[in-house]
Order: structure tokens, then sequence, then C-alpha cells
């Protein structure tokens, strides 16, 4: 260690009480981190790229430091979901230093890197008060029945009015309106567990029937309109 000529002629003066860092929860627990060993937690991290085309939800699960499982979902340009493929296979393994200091492909990331390392390191996190933490794998959860992420898609103009093409419950098929032409309802295929049958050899057109559904009052629709083409 080098020091100045000023610091080597100053007399010493010791330091009080060492207080150390405030304790953050973590997993149902109280903790002092002072390492990234000592960060435990789930959390969720949003993030942008530079032009703000595009977006990126992070999900990480980290044990000791190190990042067990994540879920990376983006939404933008098409580069994006091939950002997120690569960025998955570059997390799993890192300490959550190492993934703040790796350039995980796309700007959204990155950025969305940097949240989520904050909330872990204040103790910010969804299990942060669940004994013993979550398990790795709960980031599915997020996801839901077929495993898609839950998305929701809709235009609007004023000239025309809103369009709802995809929902949690999965893609718009129609849109039923009443009287006044204001929505009271929709039809969708869900597609998750559609192709869930599918796989299992369920006729397709069999297996796209058998998960379309409607919400609301769509039953009660004076006029029913395909939101992609009416």
């Amino acid at each position: 260690m080098n020091y100045s000529h000023e610091v080597e002629n100053m007399c010493v003066v010791k330091k009080g009480p060492d207080h150390g860092p405030a304790p953050i929860p973590e997993e149902g627990k109280w903790v002092k981190a002072k390492e990234i060993k000592d960060i435990s937690g789930l959390s969720h991290g949003i993030g942008w790229c530079a032009p703000q085309q595009g977006t990126c939800k992070l999900t990480l699960n980290v044990k000791d430091g190190i990042i067990e499982e994540s879920l990376v979902e983006t939404i933008g340009c098409s580069g994006m979901t091939h950002s997120a493929a690569m960025a998955a296979e570059i997390l799993q393994g890192k300490t959550i230093l190492e993934a703040l200091n790796t350039d995980l492909v796309c700007d959204a990331i990155n950025v969305a890197m940097r949240e989520i390392f904050k909330q872990l390191a204040y103790g910010r996190t969804q299990s942060a008060f669940s004994e013993g933490g979550l398990p790795v794998g709960a980031g599915l959860e997020d996801l839901g029945k077929g495993l898609r992420s839950q998305v929701g898609t809709m235009f609007a103009t004023k000239a025309k009015g809103v369009r709802y093409l995809e929902m949690a419950e999965g893609y718009i098929l129609n849109i039923g309106l009443d009287s006044d032409n204001e929505i009271i309802g929709y039809k969708f295929v869900h597609l998750g567990k559609m192709m869930d049958m599918i796989k299992k050899g369920v006729d397709p057109k069999e297996a796209y029937e058998k998960n379309i559904s409607t919400y609301g009052r769509f039953a009660e629709a004076v006029k029913v309109i395909d939101p992609r083409h009416e």
C-alpha cells in the first residue's frame, strides 16, 4: 500500500466500534452480508436497451452467492430472443458479481442484471422472509401451464379503438362487443395447453378446439370481431 507524504506523517487515531453492515432479510433470516457468498434469494430485475425498444425481465435464484437458476424473458426486437438464449447459458453457475461484470449480449439483459443485483444486495427479494428460501425451479411458476411467458399485447388507435391480441389466458381469437360497441369479453385459445396435448399425440384440430375458452360476458356479445383482421 502506498501512502502520500502527508499521510505518512500523520499520527494514528484508532477506529472506534465496528458496527458492521446493517442486516438484510434473506430466506427467513437476518444476515450481515460482507461477501458475495453471504447473498441468497430469488428476485426479479427489469432492464431496457439503449434505444428503449425492448425490455427484459430477469429472474435469478441465488444460493450462497451462486446463480443456481435463471429465467430470461424478453420482448422487443427479434434479436433479443437470441440474446436471451445466450444469456441463459452464461448465467448459471456464476457468482452475482461475475454476472454483473459479464456481457450478457443485450443491453436490456445487462440492465436487468444491474437492477437485480441491487435487489439481492439490499435484501429486497421475493424470498426475503421465506424460511429456507425457494427451491431451484421456482422461477417456472411465473410461466404457468405450458411454460409460456405471461404477455399482454394490446393495440389501439383513436380512430378505431382497442384490439386485444394476447392475454395471460392465451391468444385472443375474437372480441365480443355490446350494442354500444364496447368490449364485454373475448374468446381465446390457450397455446401452452394446446401444444402439450399435441405433443402427447392428440389430433391438432381436437387439441385446438379443447383449449378454446371465453372470458367475461362474451356469450352476450351483440357483435364478434377478429382483432387481427377487423
